[in-house]
């Protein structure tokens, strides 16, 4: 931006000393502007990398994090730990600590002490916070080291809860949304500020006067931008206003007599179906994981977004980036070839989420 090559500083400087004086290399004058250029290159280059700190896109990591908090307070969402309950068959005292793990080697630790008599089931929580954790039914089987009694392990349910800490991008869209979407106390900003701060909260929708005066009703995606669960919809409701006798009294973040109903948005689920031309370097379960994840990426890039729809080309689109596929045909997005509406109203309020991938030869 400000800095400038040696040569064109040097250039300078001997354009500003007279040609009555000797300025030839190697003789007195040349030389000590070649040492000072030296030196002003350096500080010109050092002036830009002070300009930037002014570009808070253009800073990263802890120094972001500790200027926005000088600013507005806000800090960055920690990672969370994925949890979830584990089926034990045989007979076998659990400690605390305990671990079992996925074939690919995920692993979780018992969250309790608990003697198991032939069969019964025990809490567990990922070892590493962040997504990796929330795995599918029927995927936690192994112990990698062997309890005496314990003749096999499953979570019969999907682990969940799992999240990444918040990205450098997103604590900066919060940032800009707090500056640009000043909160007046109970407004809608002053809602969106308060529940994107709570650890996993990925986006909401806010409806005033929903059910009528001193009604607001807050819809959310998780920071996996899918649809929460039960468990994390209700630990938002009581961060925001427990139900119950206290409801509505400003006993937590929402203002006293904002009447405030946390829901977890509706699923618009999206199947897909086409034929494949394969890329015979992958296997076919290696070619559904990737389409899955191609696709899956491009709807979250929809969630919340106001009036997106998903694209049938752009399914197209992203099936093509997914490694293993050299083209395809045939394609059908739940049953047709259209565009697919996502609604967002205060009485349907949905988030695009893959269903069903059908691959066909």
């Amino acid at each position: 931006m400000y800095s400038e090559s040696e040569e064109t500083i040097k250039s300078r400087m001997l354009g500003n000393i007279s040609d009555s004086v000797d300025k030839t290399e190697g003789y007195l004058v040349y030389d000590s502007v070649v040492a000072a250029s030296k030196e002003f290159a350096k500080a010109s280059t050092e002036l830009d990398s002070i300009v930037d700190k002014f570009d808070l896109s253009k800073v990263s990591g802890d120094e972001l994090e500790l200027r926005i908090k000088q600013r507005t307070g806000q800090t960055k969402n920690p990672a969370k730990y994925a949890t979830g309950i584990l089926d034990i068959t045989g007979t076998a005292t659990i400690a605390e600590g305990d671990l079992f793990q996925t074939p690919n080697a995920i692993q979780f630790k018992s969250l309790e002490f608990k003697t198991i008599t032939e069969s019964g089931t025990i809490e567990i929580q990922a070892v590493i916070p962040g997504s990796s954790g929330n795995i599918p039914a029927n995927q936690i089987t192994i112990m990698p080291v062997a309890i005496s009694g314990v003749i096999s392990v499953i979570n019969s349910s999907a682990t969940q809860g799992g999240f990444d800490a918040e990205s450098d991008a997103h604590l900066l869209e919060r940032y800009y949304e707090k500056l640009q979407n000043p909160d007046t106390g109970s407004n809608i900003a002053h809602f969106q500020n308060l529940v994107k701060e709570y650890p996993g909260v990925g986006d909401v929708k806010v409806y005033p006067t929903w059910n009528g005066n001193n009604t607001v009703k807050l819809v959310i995606i998780d920071a996996n931008k899918q649809v929460p669960s039960e468990e994390f919809v209700n630990a938002v409701q009581n961060y925001m206003d427990p139900l119950g006798e206290n409801w509505g009294l400003g006993y937590r973040e929402a203002p006293a007599f904002c009447y405030t109903t946390v829901e977890g948005a509706a699923a618009k689920t999206i199947n897909v179906s086409f034929t494949i031309v394969k890329d015979t370097n992958y296997t076919d379960e290696q070619r559904l994981a990737n389409v899955q994840a191609s696709i899956t990426e491009y709807l979250k890039t929809l969630a919340f977004v106001d009036d997106a729809v998903v694209s049938y080309a752009k399914i197209g689109v992203a099936i093509l980036d997914s490694k293993g596929v050299l083209d395809y045909s045939n394609l059908t997005v739940n049953g047709g070839t259209t565009n697919i509406p996502i609604s967002l109203t205060k009485t349907l309020c949905e988030t695009p989420i893959l269903g069903t991938v059908a691959i066909n030869e």
